[in-house]
């Protein structure tokens, strides 16, 4: 929401906002711009008739005095995909959806039109490198979109997804999550079924036909649109290098992993149905290293090397661990675990990671009672995850302390440490962590 309000702010409108916290970067960009709060917390007082649009987000509650203010004067409500769509009704629209990979595949076609020199907006999850924010509204003819499956607003319960009508649409893959949302697959599915229906009437939806059950959903759909599916394209890897085909140019890469190597190929056909030719993309797709906490590199020597990944439902902590082996298969792997979200801490639904840490030398799976509190979630028993996740020597630890201690305790000559989270260890510092195994092999 801070990046919109930038944004926004940027093209020449008039910004204002309320929230009840405003964390680092949000409190120094929105100061760096000017529109920074001059106190937090809600006063219906700042709501009258003279804004043209309230953006509503995704957390306030329904009964926040802002928002009952704004609708007892009957202003207009956008949420934040619907607002997105009204600065963008003019635009050749892209958007990327699935249960994962969206974000790295949105930065990776972000990178390639950059690089080309093509003029577009976007708005993307994650911090990319060569671009200062995450969301861009300007006048370009193209906007870039991450479409995120979970609710658009209190108001708006609805994906966001369904609020941005693509020209050009990706689907990556489909895996059951958001369980708090959407309580069974079927309803998780049917997201993604009216999500094809919202694409425009000619346009084009490219998918990931190694999803058995995408591939099923949209072969059953009969909307007027060109469908193009993508693989895992022709690829080699050496000495930790990837190299790929495709449309008979190899090109070595800075990224790695099959999922990787599909997100490249969706990528590819977006952009060529942009415009671009296949010695451009290759050019400006060599430097993609990757969005933040996506395989990132946090450290390395010539014996080691320390990658985070943003990776917490099954399918993605799956597809992480296969291309670390896969890029590194004379290397040990020791991965961690963390379990932050909703539905990774709970227990019914710990059997859908099975053996996903399997192909790992050493794996710990780590949860905090904190995180749990913050969720109001009850307790989560440790043997329930090691049942769930059914990896032979699977280690469980609860506390940030003692997951500090095992990880120092480990022997890194010719090893891989993979740690995965959308949390932060309880606060344990990572980056700090990494730097001193490095420099103290």
């Amino acid at each position: 929401m801070h990046q919109l309000a930038i944004a926004l702010s940027r093209k020449g409108y008039q910004v204002t906002g309320s929230d009840d916290e405003i964390f680092e970067p949000a409190r120094s960009n929105l100061e760096k711009q000017g529109i920074l709060p001059s106190q937090t917390g809600w006063d219906p007082g700042k709501i009258h008739s003279g804004p043209q649009a309230i953006i509503l987000g995704m957390h306030a509650k329904e009964d926040n005095p802002e928002l009952r203010k704004a609708r007892e004067l009957g202003l207009t409500i956008y949420s934040f995909p619907e607002y997105i769509f009204q600065e963008s009704r003019n635009k050749k629209r892209v958007v990327i959806g699935g249960s994962h990979g969206k974000t790295t595949t949105t930065s990776m076609i972000m990178h390639v039109l950059r690089g080309a020199g093509m003029q577009f907006d976007y708005m993307v999850g994650a911090r990319l490198p060569g671009f200062e924010y995450s969301v861009s509204i300007t006048d370009a003819p193209v906007i870039i979109c991450e479409g995120d499956e979970y609710p658009a607003s209190v108001l708006e319960k609805r994906p966001k997804f369904h609020f941005l009508f693509p020209h050009i649409a990706v689907l990556t893959g489909i895996a059951w999550d958001h369980i708090n949302v959407f309580p069974t697959f079927e309803f998780y599915l049917e997201q993604f079924r009216i999500f094809i229906k919202m694409i425009e009437p000619g346009g084009l939806l490219v998918y990931n036909e190694n999803d058995l059950v995408l591939k099923d959903l949209v072969q059953d759909d009969s909307s007027q649109i060109r469908k193009k599916p993508y693989s895992i394209p022709t690829h080699k890897v050496a000495d930790g290098n990837t190299r790929i085909l495709l449309e008979d140019h190899w090109k070595a890469l800075s990224v790695f992993g099959s999922h990787n190597l599909m997100n490249i190929q969706a990528a590819w056909l977006v952009c060529r149905e942009l415009g671009l030719s296949i010695e451009t993309f290759l050019e400006q797709i060599a430097s993609f290293t990757g969005a933040s906490k996506r395989l990132e590199l946090l450290a390395a020597n010539d014996q080691t090397r320390i990658y985070r990944d943003f990776a917490h439902a099954p399918s993605k902590v799956k597809a992480t661990m296969e291309a670390m082996r896969e890029q590194f298969p004379d290397h040990r792997l020791i991965a961690v675990l963390e379990l932050h979200t909703y539905s990774s801490l709970s227990a019914g639904f710990m059997k859908e990671y099975a053996h996903v840490m399997d192909p790992a030398d050493k794996a710990v799976v780590f949860y905090s009672a904190h995180a749990l509190e913050l969720k109001r979630m009850p307790p989560l028993d440790g043997d329930y995850v090691k049942a769930g996740f059914a990896t032979t020597g699977l280690e469980v630890i609860s506390s940030a302390q003692e997951l500090s201690q095992w990880l120092r305790s480990q022997t890194y000559h010719k090893t891989n440490l993979l740690l995965m989270s959308s949390g932060n260890y309880d606060g344990l510092d990572i980056v700090t962590f990494a730097k001193e195994i490095i420099a103290n092999p």
